[in-house]
């Protein structure tokens, strides 16, 4: 796919991008671990010498990324980045992230760009417990996870719905090891599309993990990269009618190199319109899910349709 693409460069982020999500005390301690050997931020979390300018750039790619997105420089992008972000806390670094990138990404746009109405969706094997919780009283952000449960970190239970004028805007669907293509289609497309295309988001972003793939090492799930390519397809098709194409993905987790690379071209070739898929094309592959899943939408419905006409 050589030539197909627009290299977007990337930049360090500003202390206040990063501050609008992370405390200055946090900040102060992972730029202390700036040319050290080897520090641990916690027990899974732990720093090489240029990890604090690494999550800097990382950070500030994602904001680099979002604004070709916005200024219609390009129709979509996929930020690359190491490391991850989505558990990283206003106060701490958790689960091999420093730095919440998709968070710091998505206040950029609301505040540099005067957006209003954000959707961020995260496939990501493990609950985003950072980024939920950096967005659980804000109604401007719709975050919506789907995850394993329980299982690392802890939270993501179907009652985390928001507090406060976020209450409602966080959306967690958590599920035992199994579901593949079919089941995680049956769910964007009967709770996370019609929501969606009842909030009219102004920017959709994905943490994009890839160890819901079927051979990662770390989970149970069993998505393969016609899967993958078919679920931001369905993310493509609500901005087509939200936001123009407005859609920027971020790398999370992913644990099978091939399986990591295969799923990731798949993503590209789709963001490129390589591939002819239609709706009915996506209707299909939801159609052999294993009905268990529509008992586990139902109960998310249950907890979040008072607040969205759709669901009623």
């Amino acid at each position: 796919m050589k030539g197909k693409f627009v290299d977007i460069k990337p930049r360090c982020a500003t202390s206040e991008e990063i501050g609008r999500i992370h405390n200055a005390k946090y900040i102060a301690s992972v730029e202390k671990t700036a040319g050290l050997p080897h520090c641990y931020l916690d027990p899974d979390t732990e720093t090489s010498p240029e990890s604090c300018s690494a999550a800097k750039m990382a950070a500030g790619g994602f904001c680099s990324a979002i604004d070709s997105v916005l200024k219609g420089e390009v129709r979509n992008a996929f930020a690359f980045v190491r490391p991850p972000g989505h558990h990283a806390e206003s106060d701490r670094a958790a689960g091999f992230c420093l730095f919440n990138n998709v968070a710091i990404g998505a206040m950029h746009a609301l505040q540099s760009h005067q957006l209003n109405k954000i959707l961020i969706v995260d496939w990501d094997l493990h609950h985003g417990n950072g980024t939920q919780h950096s967005f659980y009283e804000d109604n401007r952000v719709v975050y919506f996870s789907t995850h394993q449960f329980p299982f690392y970190p802890g939270t993501g239970s179907i009652y985390e719905i928001g507090r406060g004028k976020g209450l409602g805007y966080t959306i967690n669907v958590p599920l035992a090891q199994g579901p593949g293509d079919a089941e995680f289609m049956r769910i964007y497309q009967k709770l996370l599309t019609p929501v969606a295309l009842e909030f009219k988001p102004q920017l959709i972003l994905i943490s994009a993990g890839f160890d819901i793939y079927f051979e990662d090492p770390l989970g149970g799930m069993r998505v393969t990269p016609k899967g993958f390519a078919g679920l931001v397809r369905v993310l493509m098709n609500v901005a087509d009618k939200c936001c123009d194409g407005k859609l920027a993905v971020i790398l999370e987790g992913g644990y099978h190199v091939q399986g990591l690379t295969e799923s990731v071209r798949a993503v590209l070739r789709e963001m490129r319109n390589d591939t002819n898929k239609s709706e009915q094309d996506l209707y299909n592959i939801s159609a052999s899910a294993n009905p268990a899943v529509d008992r586990i939408i139902q109960t998310v419905v249950e907890q979040v349709k008072p607040f969205w006409k759709s669901l009623q």
